[in-house]
């Protein structure tokens, strides 16, 4: 009996050290990888003036770019607050 408890004691001292390395690895990894996300993937920026753009002043232009910002907002990709900032670039133009 004394035989089988040392081996039990023995493999719980191995699984906790093996547990306790393999956590401090992951956490040294995941603390480098913090620090390099930044640089390797800047976060994308949104692009509002694509979405409608106000580049010509004419009455035929802005007519069918408002279209266009109707048939956004009808789609879902314009939220409410989004197309009213939009229409009034457009009528402001």
């Amino acid at each position: 009996m004394p035989g089988l408890l040392r081996g039990l004691a023995r493999t719980a001292a191995v699984a906790g050290t093996a547990t306790a390395v393999s956590n401090r690895v992951s956490r040294r990894q995941a603390g480098r990888w913090a620090q390099q996300a930044p640089a390797a993937e800047p976060e994308p920026q949104p692009e509002e003036e694509t979405a409608a753009p106000v580049a010509s002043s004419s009455t035929d232009d802005r007519l069918e770019q408002l279209r266009q910002l109707g048939e956004l907002k009808t789609s879902g990709v314009l939220t409410d607050e989004e197309f009213t900032e939009q229409k009034r670039r457009i009528l402001d133009s």
